[in-house]
């Protein structure tokens, strides 16, 4: 028989004598066709993408690996029927470390067959006859052959691309450096810039491949220890760690609370995080809930008993930086917290409580603190439903001695995209926590988390619109079809123009927001500033998302077959940018929290959006190169007052019909008059002229558009329910109706229920709105 060997793993295999012998005596057995621990980190020549561990499946190495694979499977009958090996489940390993063709005896690897020869044997039999021996060792010398002939073979089949490059994003980014110069104090310009540079350098030479590991090292969750001890561990990879170190180092959440620059501290923090975003490795969703709780935190006055968490969330000491994560979903639903919420606080004599319950969804399970709603229960034992009844608790996750408290892991998340960041279900069995809001206040007070986080939705939108678009440039610069660069085909660039146009629009909606958030937090915003940071929060949050997944999209597509291969790097873009029209509340949700912002404002909000709107065209006014624009703006903003002023007599199902397309009247106006005053600054390039008037040339108002089309009648919800269910009838639901009155300009007030099956109605006098949670 022939010599028995096996992989690094300790791993049997057949020899291939055995093999070819057909024999499974002793200790040998059927290749089964696994994936055994990597051998090295390998990566392709010049390659910036994320190193794989062993030939990625694809190259010329893999493709001859597989190629003298399949031919041995296909001459052995027993082993005929089994799949070869394609990739790991763990995207780390593309592929056995060794396989069943390759003998005991090679002193290379496979993909070196080229280079070293015939120095690589295989192994001979020891137990076989002279005339045995010849012909075994000649069918060995053929499987030998043939990966080194497919190799060569290969050599001139392989798609040979360059690579697109790009540098320090700061340095490259002209709309963001021409906007602080804009906007910043020339002092504040002058240390803000040279910290960005600095930043943009480290991330490309240092953070950015932390982030690749961490996307090939995903947190994984060990229950047991090795002597059946529950221990629920969620272990990440040294990357994910160092980013956290890195978080403080900069400052990514600090900045906005020391305010060394006043009302421009939030800008600059947003700005960090803008460049950070797309080579986080997934760490921005931690900070954001970290800096929603830090707010929440300042909200409340710093008490005492949360001072000293507020002091980690800030610090720029790696040591002492803690991140919070947010456990607010459960079983019952995500946005509905307020029917959703099943845990319950019971008080401790000491002043405490301690939670029972289930999170469903808990993001950053491996943070070190927590903000988290809850029911408190009564003397009797009973406890209050709907929003009045949710009061907001601090916890941390582990004491002193690190063991968690009393949590229990129940799984974590296998997700779509932001794989590198743990999200897991976690069991709630009396874990000690702080009751830290007005008890029946949780949602009012967690309503400031919210914003921060709906804001870093934003800031993660535009940067990764902005970071395919830069790929994509850089791609087009390098990349030959049909006899010229890409960058010379009109209708390739025009696809990618119109990509930057609504990158353009995106990134002036966020620093606006930004703006107003850092005026407010220095109180030295006016009630307008406030009544538009609340519309607009919400308008951004929903609008950039869709946008991003719409940008990423077409950006792949740029790349031809190239952007759907794992090993570019740009499927994991795409993957994490999906997330975020759904994070923090879906596109519909949000829609009806616009309304919802505009009840409480009595149509205030509204009123300061038009004003805003108008006097940022004033400033283009006397500019002739925006005329086009500034006229299709005022076009828009009067068809969407008629629509307010009409909306009441068409129906009382309208506003929630058109809650969507007015959401997105409001993005679409309020982008396109930033555009417009962006260009009419003195020094402005004719490229921000040309965007202003490209986004101005488009449907501003669609919710106009839809009004006049008959989509919000009456009989609209019968015709969707048809289509969609087949069903004549409008579904009917039992749940609790909540009006909340929507004051149009007429003193007409419409009431919208925002949850499912909205009801409306039209009353003739104007009440004061119901108080409703943020």
């Amino acid at each position: 028989m022939g010599e028995n060997w096996k992989s690094a793993s300790g791993r049997q295999y057949f020899s291939a004598t055995q093999a070819q012998q057909g024999s499974t005596r002793g200790r040998v057995r059927p290749f089964t066709p696994r994936h055994p621990p990597p051998l090295r980190r390998w990566s392709p020549r010049g390659s910036g993408v994320p190193e794989a561990l062993d030939p990625p499946e694809g190259s010329s190495a893999s493709s001859a690996a597989r190629a003298g694979l399949s031919a041995y499977l296909r001459r052995q009958p027993r082993l005929r029927g089994l799949p070869l090996p394609l990739r790991s489940p763990s995207p780390r390993i593309m592929f056995p470390r060794r396989l069943p063709w390759w003998g005991p005896g090679a002193t290379c690897t496979p993909w070196q067959l080229r280079r070293c020869g015939e120095r690589c044997q295989a192994p001979r039999a020891v137990n076989a006859t002279a005339g045995q021996e010849q012909q075994v060792g000649t069918r060995e010398k053929q499987q030998l052959e043939e990966p080194r002939t497919s190799l060569e073979r290969r050599e001139t089949e392989t798609l040979f691309q360059e690579q697109p490059e790009i540098g320090n994003q700061y340095l490259e980014d002209a709309l963001l450096r021409n906007y602080l110069k804009t906007h910043l104090p020339p002092q504040v310009l002058q240390e803000v810039n040279q910290d960005l540079e600095r930043f943009g350098n480290r991330l490309l030479t240092k953070i950015q491949p932390l982030a690749w590991e961490c996307e090939w090292n995903p947190p994984v969750f060990r229950p047991y220890d090795a002597w059946g001890q529950r221990v629920d561990r969620i272990i990440t990879c040294s990357a994910w760690r160092r980013m956290k170190e890195i978080a403080a180092e900069e400052g990514l959440i600090a900045e906005a609370y020391e305010r060394r620059y006043s009302s421009w501290s939030r800008m600059y923090q947003a700005v960090k995080l803008y460049l950070f975003s797309s080579s986080s490795g997934g760490f921005n969703c931690p900070l954001a809930m970290t800096d929603g709780a830090a707010k929440v935190i300042e909200s409340l006055g710093v008490p005492r008993s949360l001072k000293n968490a507020f002091d980690h969330l800030t610090s720029r000491d790696p040591k002492k930086f803690w991140t919070s994560g947010q456990w607010m979903t459960e079983r019952r639903g995500g946005s509905d917290v307020a029917n959703g919420t099943e845990t319950v606080a019971r008080k401790q004599p000491d002043g405490t409580y301690r939670l029972y319950g289930f999170k469903w969804f808990t993001s950053a399970a491996d943070s070190d603190m927590a903000l988290t709603l809850a029911r408190v229960v009564d003397a009797e034992g009973r406890v209050k439903q709907g929003s009045s009844g949710l009061s907001l608790f601090f916890l941390k996750v582990r004491d002193e001695e690190g063991k968690l408290n009393n949590i229990q892991v129940q799984r974590l998340k296998d997700k779509l995209g932001t794989r590198q960041m743990a999200t897991g279900e976690l069991w709630l069995n009396g874990a000690e926590a702080q009751l830290i809001s007005a008890e029946g206040r949780g949602v009012a007070s967690i309503s400031n988390m919210l914003n921060i986080t709906r804001i870093h939705n934003v800031i993660a939108a535009v940067a990764s619109m902005r970071r395919m678009i830069n790929l994509s440039r850089e791609y087009a610069r390098r990349r030959a079809a049909f006899g010229k660069l890409l960058k010379d085909h009109p209708l390739h660039v025009q696809t990618m123009a119109r990509m930057e146009v609504q990158t353009r629009g995106a990134f002036l909606l966020l620093m606006e927001i930004v703006r107003l958030l850092g005026l407010v937090e220095t109180n030295m915003a006016s009630e307008e500033d406030q009544l538009l940071l609340r519309l607009l929060v919400p308008v951004a949050k929903l609008y950039t998302g869709k946008q991003a997944s719409a940008v990423v999209i077409e950006a792949m597509e740029s790349f031809g077959g190239q952007g759907y291969m794992e090993d570019t790097g740009l499927p994991v873009v795409i993957r994490d940018t999906l997330v975020l029209s759904i994070w923090e509340g879906t596109t519909n949700v949000l829609s009806l929290d616009v309304l919802r912002s505009l009840t409480k404002s009595q149509g205030q909000a509204l009123a300061v959006f038009r004003s805003a709107v108008q006097k940022k065209l004033e400033l283009a006014a006397s500019a002739a190169e925006l005329g086009p624009a500034v006229k299709q703006m005022h076009d828009a903003i009067g068809r969407l007052a008629q629509f307010v002023q009409g909306a009441g007599s068409k129906g009382t199902v309208t506003m929630e019909l058109a809650a969507r397309d007015f959401s997105y009247s409001l993005a679409r106006i309020y982008a396109g008059a930033l555009l417009t005053e962006h260009a009419a600054r003195p020094g402005a390039a004719s490229t921000d002229i040309s965007a202003a008037r490209r986004w101005c040339s488009r449907e501003l108002c669609p919710v106009a558009a839809e009004l006049q089309s008959g989509s919000y009648e009456d009989g609209a919800v019968l015709a969707d329910s048809a289509l969609v269910f087949g069903d004549p009838d409008p579904p009917h639901g039992g749940e609790e109706h909540v009006s909340i009155p929507y004051v149009c300009p007429n003193d007409a007030a419409l009431h919208v229920n925002i949850n499912s099956g909205i009801s409306f109605r039209l009353k003739s006098s104007n009440p004061p709105p119901k108080q409703m949670p943020e």
